[in-house]
């Protein structure tokens, strides 16, 4: 039983995903911030989509070998925001669609936009 909730779960939310996918997207100037979310970890990435190239990336996988005891809580998703703004900051990208996958805005995905704007990403 358990799975086919499961399953329900992730078909609404590729149903929400795939609402909004034509409506973000990443171009050269404005690359796209998607994020992934699972029960350990949060997952992040600046994607532009017109050359089809990930142009940074961070995780709470990378950052459990930091200071991060667990990577599936709200104080890990805001040190990932502040980290994806510092390696975007290194490429030269202020500015960024913000896609957040078909999630809520909401705990964790709101945590780490929060962080990330504070840290000078605009979107």
């Amino acid at each position: 039983m358990s799975h086919t909730i499961n399953a329900l779960k992730l078909t609404r939310r590729t149903q929400r995903k795939a609402r909004t996918s034509g409506a973000v997207r990443g171009t050269s100037e404005r690359p796209r911030l998607t994020v992934f979310r699972s029960v350990k970890n949060i997952y992040v990435q600046i994607i532009d989509d017109e050359a089809g190239k990930t142009l940074a990336s961070a995780s709470s996988v990378d950052a459990a070998k930091g200071d991060l005891k667990h990577g599936g809580n709200v104080n890990a998703a805001t040190a990932i925001g502040k980290a994806i703004a510092a390696k975007a900051a290194e490429k030269g990208i202020s500015l960024v669609a913000f896609d957040r996958n078909g999630y809520r805005y909401h705990g964790r995905v709101k945590a780490l936009a929060d962080a990330a704007r504070e840290a000078g990403l605009k979107f």
